[in-house]
């Protein structure tokens, strides 16, 4: 029996899969980490900028009750379509939050339906230009064609794990909240 494989997008090397994997999420997933409002004008500037203090703060080892295996998210929500803009989040997924550190911020992704699409940026440098075209893939082409559409609890997330720390094939997989249409 010939395994189904779906097709693929990106450079040379494929970047991320057309189809995705539908998964329901059954608990909600915390987080800890920090935010920033963005836009599709200043967005790759401003999670430079938000990574950079974001690993700042990691180096300290002070995330209280992180996970392990350990994960990392990068979300994004709460979009004005009026304006271009959204809110982005990154930070490590935790047990539980406790408390919030001034210059914080913490949230539950919530429990749901998603579809998961895994990218393979074709080095660890094009993790931007990956996740960008993948978006607009998703949100343009995939979208109108599936069945579903956004769920407006939360846009999508990325979910880091070890996978995407390989100096050789890095993979993350990105969570698009859906619904049916």
């Amino acid at each position: 029996m010939r395994k189904r494989r779906s097709k693929m997008i990106g450079a040379k090397k494929k970047a991320f899969d057309t189809e995705p994997r539908m998964i329901l999420l059954k608990e909600p997933i915390l987080m800890l980490g920090m935010q920033v409002e963005t836009g599709m004008k200043s967005v790759f500037r401003d999670v430079s900028r938000l990574g950079k203090r974001w690993q700042a703060f990691k180096r300290t080892g002070m995330i209280p009750n992180r996970k392990e295996p350990w994960a990392f998210v990068a979300v994004s929500k709460d979009h004005d379509q009026l304006n271009g803009r959204w809110n982005y989040l990154m930070g490590d997924v935790v047990t539980r939050v406790d408390a919030v550190p001034s210059g914080f911020a913490s949230f539950a992704i919530p429990a749901g339906r998603y579809a998961v699409f895994t990218l393979r940026p074709p080095n660890r440098f094009a993790w931007g230009m990956t996740i960008g075209m993948a978006k607009r893939y998703i949100y343009a082409e995939w979208f109108p064609n599936s069945g579903f559409k956004p769920d407006s609890a939360i846009s999508d997330f990325e979910l880091h794990d070890e996978r995407s720390t390989l100096k050789r094939g890095p993979s993350i997989d990105l969570y698009v909240a859906v619904k049916e249409a």
